[in-house]
């Protein structure tokens, strides 16, 4: 059972991530507008990712001002509680600056090297997934559950490609991917994507190196929803990130023969 100091950031993390989203939504439906950078290879930021990012910054300051903060577009603040929230305003810029609606706003907390809580919120279609730590995964107010399918050809696996590895291991992937018998998927969100196998829209979902803040939130989604999450130790992961491995309990065996066999 949840502690109650648990329980207070888990409802905070989930009106954070519902007001974040509407904030974007508002950038989004004027996503031509934006002024856009270049952080690296297919790397992008707009005005949005840094605006709501402060914006989740400044409430979580607020509210638990002792708590270390990690996001994707500012510097790590440091905490003294044990609890550090983990943010990602926009994964899958590429889709919002270009009004592909394929997007969502994250936020995740750890403690003591445990992810506690994860929200991944699409405001385009109203659904937030929101998962604490033994009290289950839900989509909005509804419980939601991975996949129950046993075969790989039974559904799509999710793909995810990183600038920061090389191209080999994704096309590896692929092909052993369509040899098995499955339907290689990819929508630019790896972090809604992690929710999809939550909700068991997809079978599972792969990628060479993600950050922190794109996958610790869909991790526990899919730990709490019945799915199986490849170990990462959460302390390493937030300074390095690491490879993603997450798949229904019934594939998960499959889908982690692939990754294996295509990123050695």
């Amino acid at each position: 059972m949840p502690s109650d100091e648990l329980n207070t950031r888990y409802a905070a993390a989930r009106d954070i991530a519902a007001e974040a989203g509407q904030m974007a939504l508002g950038y989004f439906r004027n996503w031509a507008e934006l002024t856009i950078e270049t952080k690296g290879h297919q790397d992008f930021v707009s005005e949005a990712d840094r605006n709501v990012e402060l914006a989740v910054r400044a409430r979580l300051a607020e509210a638990f001002p002792d708590d270390a903060i990690v996001g994707e577009e500012g510097a790590p603040t440091v905490g003294i509680t044990g609890y550090t929230w983990v943010i990602d305003p926009i994964d899958g810029t590429t889709n919002f600056i270009n009004g592909i609606a394929q997007w969502c706003v994250i936020i995740a907390c750890v403690y003591q090297g445990q992810v506690v809580i994860g929200v991944v919120h699409d405001p385009v279609h109203d659904e937030l997934h929101h998962a604490v730590l033994g009290g289950g995964a839900y989509c909005n107010a509804r419980p939601i559950r991975c996949s129950a399918k046993t075969s790989l050809r039974e559904g799509s696996l999710g793909v995810g490609f990183s600038g920061r590895t090389y191209n080999d291991g994704i096309k590896q992937l692929v092909s052993l991917c369509c040899d098995a018998g499955s339907v290689f998927w990819r929508n630019g969100s790896g972090g809604l994507s992690l929710a999809y196998v939550a909700t068991g829209r997809i079978l599972g979902y792969v990628e060479e190196h993600m950050n922190a803040w794109d996958f610790m939130a869909g991790q526990l989604l899919i730990s709490e929803a019945g799915g199986m999450v490849e170990p990462v130790n959460a302390d390493h992961a937030l300074r390095h990130g690491g490879r993603v491995v997450v798949a229904a309990a019934g594939v998960y065996d499959a889908v982690k023969s692939l990754a294996d066999a295509a990123y050695t």
